[in-house]
C-alpha cells in the first residue's frame, strides 16, 4: 500500500480496513439486543465476533474497490479510503456512548488486542485466509517495482494499474481483515515494520522487502507477545500497548541514525 500510494504513512487503516472490522465487532457486541444471545456462548462468542469483524472489513473493502474503479487517482482513492474509516469510527463511537457499561468493556477488550485467544480450527481457517493474502501479496512484486518510477512508467512496461490496485486492496483485506477478525485490530505493526525492513536492507526491491516484512513482522509480533505476557506475571498487558511502546522508539532511531527514509 505504501508503494502503490506513494505515501509512508499508508497501511490497513488508511483504506478503512481495521476500522470496519472495529464497526462488525462493535454492531454485534453493543449494537442490538439481538446479538446479545449469541455472546453467552464460549467458543461461539469468539466465532461470531470473528465473523461479525471479518464482514465489517470486507464491506468496506467492497465500497473501496467500488469507488476505485470509478476513481483513477491513487491519492483521490487514499483520501476516500480515510473518509470511510472516519464514518465507520464516527459509528462506533455514537454506538459506544449509548451502550451499556458491560457491553462497552468487552468491546475496549477486544480493541485491545491478542494473539492468544484461538483454537484449532480458528487457527486454520485464519492460516488459509494468510495463505491467499501472502500468495496475492506475491503476485503484486513485479507491478509494484514498475510503480516505484511512477504510474506512467508501469504502464509502458504493461502493467495493467487497475488489475494492480485491485489485487494489493484484496490481499490487504484479506490479511489486515483476517487478522483483525481473529487477534482484534493491531496497531503499529503494518505501518512500522515496511519501514524497518526498507533501512534494514536499504532497499526498496520488493523481491527482498515482501519476504522481509513477512519475517520480521511475524518476530516483531512474537517478541511484543512476549514482552505482554511476561513470565512469572499475572497479567496480560494489552498488545497494542507494546506494539507502540516497543516499536516506535526504533522506527524514530532507524530514521535519525539513517537520516533519510527510503522510499
Amino acid at each position: 500500500m505504501q508503494t502503490l500510494f506513494r505515501n509512508p504513512l499508508a497501511g490497513p487503516f488508511v483504506l478503512g480496513i481495521s476500522s470496519g472490522a472495529s464497526l462488525g465487532a462493535a454492531i454485534l457486541i453493543m449494537g442490538s439486543a439481538v446479538f446479545s444471545g449469541i455472546l453467552a456462548f464460549g467458543i461461539v462468542n469468539d466465532v461470531s465476533l470473528a465473523i461479525a469483524s471479518s464482514i465489517g472489513s470486507f464491506l468496506v473493502l467492497l465500497a473501496v474497490m467500488v469507488v476505485a474503479s470509478k476513481v483513477r487517482d491513487t491519492m483521490a482513492l487514499l483520501i476516500i479510503g480515510l473518509m470511510f474509516g472516519s464514518i465507520t469510527g464516527a459509528i462506533v463511537s455514537v454506538l459506544s456512548y449509548f451502550t451499556d457499561a458491560e457491553k462497552l468493556q468487552q468491546f475496549v477488550y477486544w480493541s485491545f488486542g491478542s494473539v492468544g485467544n484461538l483454537s484449532s480450527p480458528q487457527l486454520l481457517l485464519l492460516s488459509s485466509i494468510i495463505l491467499i493474502g501472502v500468495l496475492l501479496s506475491i503476485r503484486t512484486i513485479k507491478p509494484l517495482n514498475a510503480f516505484l518510477l511512477g504510474e506512467n512508467y508501469a504502464r509502458s512496461l504493461g502493467v495493467n494499474l487497475k488489475q494492480t490496485r485491485y489485487l494489493v486492496i484484496i490481499a490487504t483485506g484479506l490479511l489486515a481483515g483476517g487478522v483483525t477478525a481473529f487477534a482484534g485490530p493491531i496497531a503499529f505493526i503494518g505501518l512500522a515494520v515496511p519501514h524497518l525492513a526498507r533501512q534494514i536492507f536499504n532497499t526498496t526491491d520488493h523481491r527482498i522487502l515482501v519476504p522481509a516484512v513477512l519475517i520480521y513482522g511475524a518476530g516483531l509480533m512474537l517478541l511484543c507477545d512476549m514482552v505482554a505476557q511476561w513470565p512469572n506475571s499475572e497479567n496480560v498487558l494489552p498488545i497494542n500497548a507494546i506494539t507502540s511502546i516497543f516499536g516506535a522508539p526504533v522506527v524514530i532511531w532507524l530514521l535519525v541514525r539513517k537520516r533519510k527514509m527510503i522510499f
